[in-house]
């Protein structure tokens, strides 16, 4: 698949589309790209829908424009289903993906037909701890101002170490599996613009679309080997105003790259059960 352009919240952003229907808006975290949905979308396009997967504001090819605040990428969320001519959208994301569709699902409910989450519990839920704060430690290495000099080492290897510490039981990861994401960080910018979203981050000042209830039919996805638990989405309950349903899959934080049959197994079943309700 190729990529396509369009302009929305003032940034020309690039994406990925297959099928006709309902859109479903694909929305991918760090490291990762569009290209990280290239063996869901085909799936949700056979059911009827209009997959659209996007690389977010900073990832190349999109435009490498902030800022980068969660309000902000959930905002684009919003403009981005207007410029494709769309009432409403499914969103589905994963990592930031998932702070920015929180974010858009929290400030604009009306432009959302159902969320969908991977591997982050509704930020609202999450309390510090110790060990939450030394398995995000990445959040501060990656916000300073040397973070993209850290990230750039060695041919990126901390980002093939990082998918190694979110997905800690996939042991036949393949190399390949970061080189797109390491291709788009070689552009001028992206590296920056992909720190930025940590710099961006304030725990004492969380995004306004964070601390509103969600009020659309909300699924959240657990990997049973992911860093963050799946207990810790049952605790996220309160955040939600309308359903809310928990499924946990085999795999890490990436688990609809890691086992990707099982996930898109539950995806469908999900878009089925509720999607079309």
């Amino acid at each position: 698949m190729e990529p396509a352009f369009i302009e929305a919240n003032g940034v020309k952003l690039a994406y990925l589309e297959q099928g006709k229907g309902p859109l479903v808006l694909f929305v991918h975290g760090f490291p990762d790209t569009a290209y990280s949905w290239e063996r869901v979308m085909p799936a949700v396009a056979d059911l009827g829908f209009r997959a659209v997967a996007v690389f977010t504001r900073g990832y190349w090819p999109s435009e490498a424009k902030g800022p980068y605040d969660s309000d902000t990428l959930g905002a684009d969320l919003i403009a981005l289903i207007e410029a494709l001519g769309e009432d409403k959208a499914i969103l589905v994301g994963h990592d930031w993906g998932a702070s920015a569709a929180y974010a858009a699902a929290g400030s604009r409910p009306d432009r959302v037909k159902m969320l969908i989450t991977l591997a982050i519990p509704h930020p609202k839920s999450l309390k510090p701890t110790p060990l939450t704060v030394w398995r995000i430690r990445h959040f501060f290495s990656l916000g300073r101002k040397s973070g993209p000099a850290k990230a750039r080492k060695n041919n990126f290897a901390y980002i093939d170490e990082l998918v190694r510490r979110w997905s800690p039981a996939w042991k036949d990861l393949p190399a390949s599996e970061t080189a797109r994401v390491k291709e788009a960080f070689s552009h001028e910018g992206c590296t920056e613009a992909a720190c930025a979203y940590y710099a961006a981050f304030n725990p004492r000042k969380p995004p306004k679309g964070h601390r509103e209830n969600i009020k659309v039919p909300t699924v959240s996805f657990a990997g049973t080997d992911d860093i963050i638990e799946p207990r810790a989405y049952e605790k996220a309950r309160h955040c939600y105003d309308a359903s809310y349903e928990v499924v946990q899959v085999p795999g890490g934080h990436f688990m609809h790259r890691e086992h990707p049959t099982e996930f898109i197994t539950e995806l469908v079943r999900t878009l089925q059960e509720h999607a079309r309700a």
